[in-house]
């Protein structure tokens, strides 16, 4: 089996490079998109992609949009999604969750975390 390959969808480029930078070090493929729109036009196609880290909070479609929409792409129903958002208040997890992610990550990012939920997928 090859590299597993993660979709990034995030609004801030640092974001994007850190998050990219990181998971290559452990042997990832990233691809990116800096919105919802991009990200779903990419997942209609026959790209393959493993795991979606998507940004909760991002202008024009935010993740709580985009998850459904993406969950409604058959060939992705089953992909991981992972919410990654700077929000960490209560009830904030249990939100994204029924959006449709997998789990959720907050920011600052927990490294050995993200690298734990995507070994499992």
């Amino acid at each position: 089996m090859g590299k597993k390959r993660v979709l990034i969808i995030d609004d801030d480029a640092k974001n994007i490079f850190a998050l990219t930078a990181t998971l290559r070090s452990k042997s990832y493929e990233c691809l990116s998109c800096v919105s919802a729109q991009e990200a779903l036009d990419l997942l209609r196609t026959d790209e393959i992609i493993d795991a979606i880290l998507i940004d909760m909070m991002m202008p024009e479609m935010d993740g709580y949009e985009a998850m459904p929409l993406i969950q409604a792409i058959e060939h992705r129903r089953n992909t991981p999604i992972f919410a990654v958002t700077a929000q960490a208040m209560v009830g904030d997890r249990e939100k994204c969750l029924r959006a449709g992610a997998t789990e959720y990550i907050s920011k600052p990012i927990d490294v050995d975390r993200l690298l734990a939920l995507l070994n499992r997928v």
